[in-house]
C-alpha cells in the first residue's frame, strides 16, 4: 500500500497534521523578517558631506529633508534652503563633493531612520554598490542552502535539517546584530540566508509529505499566508525600532524559542519508510491515527510497502538532470519554465526589496505589499481550476504591464506609483504562486523531482540578480522597472508555448511528453482493435 492510501486511512488532514501546520507555520513569519529586513536596515537616508559645509558653521546645515530622495542621487551634497527646496523628490547638489568623495565624512539625516548599514559603514557614493552586492550574497545563501540542505534533507531526514536551520539561523542572526564591519556583517547574513532556505524548503516538504492528496495545494497555501503575515508584521516592528542593530536583534532572538521544536516537531514517516525505517514509521503512523481519532488495529503491518514494489523501484532507469533537455519537447517546456520560475523571483524581490523607489512612506509601503500577498495567493485557488496556462500568463502580464506603467508616473503622484507598483507586486506573487503547482504537473514523473530543483535554482539565480538589477540605475533612472516589465511580458509569451495541464492525468515518462498526440491516438487505435478482436488480441493492455 502506498503512503497516501495510508494517509486516506489515518486520515489526511486531521488534528495531527493541523498541529503540524501550526509548528511549520510559525517559523514563516521569521523568514519573511531575514528576508526582507534589509529594506530598513540597508536604507540610505538623506545626506551630505561635511566638507562641503560653509566655514564657520561647526553645527553644519539642518538636515530636513523628506526621505524620497531619487534612488541613485545620494551620492551629492545637501543644503539648507527654502521649505521648496527641501521637500522637493531630488535633492540639490553640490558636485564639489561628488567627484573625488568625500573627505569630511558623511553626515546622515536622522529623521525616519536612527541608524542603518549605510548610515555606520558609509555606504554611499563610491561604496554604494557594496549595499546590493551585499543584498545579493545574502541571495546566494539561499541558493546555497537549497542545494546543501536539500541533499542533506533526502540523507538524514526533514526534521533534523529544519531544528539545524533553526537554531543556526537564531545563533547567526543575533550575531548579524553585533557585526564589527561591513564584511562580517555580509558573511553573517549569507549563513542566515542559507538557513532561510533549509527551514523554507524542509518545513513544506514534511508538511506536504503528511497531508493527504486531496488538501495538498489548501495546505501549501497556509505556509504561504504566515510569510505574507510576517512580510505585514515587519512594517510595525521596523516602525517601533529605527535603530539597525536592536532591529536585527529583535527580529532574530526569538528565534531561540524554537528549541522546543526538539519535543513537539514529527519526523517524516514517508521518508522513514522510503529508508527502510518501517518500525519508527509504524509507531508514528499509529500515534498519527490515534491522534485523528482513527486508530489501528494490530493487523495493519500491510501498510509497509511490499518488498516488489520496492525492487521495481530500483529496476527502473535512473534518470538525470540531462534528461530535462535531452529530447525536443521536453527541452522546450523545461527551459520555459526555468525561465518562468527564475523571472517571478526575480521581479518578486525586486520589487520587495526596493520599495523606497516608489516615493511613499516606506512603512505604509511595505505593509501595504505585504497585504497584497494574501488576496493574491487567494485567488490562485478559484483561476487554477479552470486553467493552469491562462492564470500563469495572465497574471505574468498583470505584474510586468503594470511595472512598466510606473516609468510614465510623475514624481509628484507617488500615490499612484505605489498603487501601480501594487498591482504588479499582487501578479507576480499570485504567478510565483501558480508556477510551483503548474512544473510540477507539467514534468514527468521520472524527472519531476529533478525538474522542480532545477527551477528551484534558477529562483534563486532571480533572487541574487535581483538587488544588482538596480545597480542599472546608473544607465537610467527608470531602467530597473523597465526590466521587470519587460521580463514578465516575455514569460507570459513562453506560457502560450506550455501545455494546459487543469483536469488532465499527469505525464508519467518522457515518451508521454514527446508523443502526447500519438498517444491519444495509439490508445483510441488500442481500444478499437480490442473492442473488434479481443480475443485474437489478449496482450492489449488498456
Amino acid at each position: 500500500m502506498n503512503f497516501d492510501k495510508v494517509l486516506d486511512r489515518i486520515g489526511g488532514f486531521g488534528r495531527f497534521q493541523k498541529t503540524l501546520y501550526v509548528w511549520i507555520c510559525l517559523p514563516q513569519i521569521f523568514l519573511a523578517f531575514h528576508m526582507l529586513v534589509s529594506v530598513f536596515t540597508g536604507a540610505v537616508p538623506p545626506h551630505l558631506c561635511r566638507s562641503s559645509w560653509p566655514v564657520g558653521d561647526s553645527a553644519g546645515p539642518r538636515l530636513n529633508l523628506n526621505f524620497s530622495s531619487a534612488p541613485g542621487e545620494s551620492c551629492t551634497s545637501f543644503q539648507d534652503g527654502s521649505p521648496s527646496q527641501r521637500n522637493h523628490s531630488r535633492p540639490i547638489t553640490e558636485h564639489s563633493s561628488t567627484a573625488k568623495g568625500c573627505t569630511g565624512g558623511w553626515e546622515f539625516s536622522k529623521e525616519v531612520f536612527l541608524s542603518t548599514i549605510a548610515t555606520e559603514w558609509d555606504l554611499v557614493c563610491e561604496n554604494a554598490t557594496l549595499n546590493n552586492i551585499g543584498s545579493s550574497i545574502y541571495m546566494f545563501g539561499l541558493l546555497v542552502g537549497a542545494v546543501l540542505f536539500g541533499a542533506l534533507a533526502d540523507k538524514y531526514g526533514r526534521r533534523i535539517i529544519i531544528l539545524i536551520g533553526l537554531a543556526v539561523q537564531a545563533v547567526f542572526g543575533v550575531g548579524v546584530a553585533f557585526a564589527p564591519n561591513f564584511y562580517i556583517y555580509v558573511l553573517l547574513r549569507f549563513v542566515v540566508g542559507s538557513t532561510v532556505s533549509a527551514v523554507i524548503m524542509n518545513a513544506f516538504v514534511l508538511g506536504t509529505e503528511w497531508t493527504g492528496p486531496k488538501r495538498r495545494m489548501l495546505a501549501g497555501v497556509i505556509t504561504d499566508y504566515f510569510f505574507g503575515f510576517g512580510y505585514i508584521l515587519l512594517a510595525g516592528v521596523a516602525y517601533l525600532i529605527r535603530d539597525w542593530r536592536k532591529l536585527q536583534l529583535a527580529i532574530s532572538a526569538p528565534g531561540f524559542l524554537f528549541l522546543f521544536y526538539v519535543w513537539v516537531l514529527p519526523k517524516s514517516a514517508r521518508w522513514l519508510m522510503a529508508n527502510n525505517k518501517h518500525e519508527e514509521a509504524l509507531d508514528l503512523i499509529r500515534k498519527a491515527a490515534l491522534i485523528n481519532g482513527k486508530p489501528l488495529e494490530n493487523d495493519d503491518m500491510e501498510l509497509y510497502q511490499s518488498p516488489k514494489s520496492s525492487e521495481k523501484l530500483q529496476e527502473q532507469r535512473k534518470y538525470t538532470v540531462l534528461d530535462l533537455v535531452r529530447t525536443p519537447r521536453m527541452r522546450k517546456q523545461s527551459l520555459i519554465l526555468f525561465y518562468l520560475w527564475f523571472v517571478n523571483v526575480l521581479v518578486y524581490y525586486g520589487l520587495s526589496l526596493n520599495i523606497s523607489d516608489f516615493g511613499m512612506n516606506i512603512y505604509l509601503t511595505q505593509m501595504i505589499f505585504g497585504l497584497v500577498e494574501m488576496p493574491a495567493r487567494t485567488i490562485t485557488l478559484f483561476t487554477l481550476n479552470r486553467s493552469r496556462r491562462i492564470s500563469q500568463l495572465a497574471f505574468l502580464a498583470v505584474g510586468g504591464l503594470a511595472c512598466l506603467l510606473t516609468i510614465f508616473i510623475p514624481d509628484d503622484l507617488s500615490i499612484v506609483r505605489t498603487v501601480l507598483a501594487m498591482v504588479g507586486k499582487f501578479g507576480i506573487t499570485a504567478s510565483l504562486s501558480i508556477v510551483y503547482i503548474y512544473s510540477a504537473e507539467v514534468f514527468p514523473t521520472v524527472i519531476r523531482q529533478n525538474g522542480i530543483g532545477m527551477g528551484s535554482m534558477c529562483a534563486r539565480a532571480g533572487g541574487v540578480i535581483a538587488p544588482i538589477i538596480y545597480l542599472l540605475r546608473s544607465i537610467g533612472r527608470h531602467t530597473p522597472m523597465v526590466v521587470f516589465g519587460l521580463c514578465p511580458l516575455i514569460g507570459a509569451v513562453l506560457t502560450m508555448f506550455l501545455p494546459e495541464t487543469a483536469h488532465k492525468h499527469l505525464p508519467d515518462t518522457i515518451e508521454d511528453v514527446e508523443n502526447t498526440s500519438a498517444s491519444a491516438a495509439a490508445e483510441k487505435s488500442q481500444h478499437a482493435m480490442y473492442e473488434e478482436c479481443p480475443k485474437q488480441n489478449p496482450n492489449i493492455i488498456l
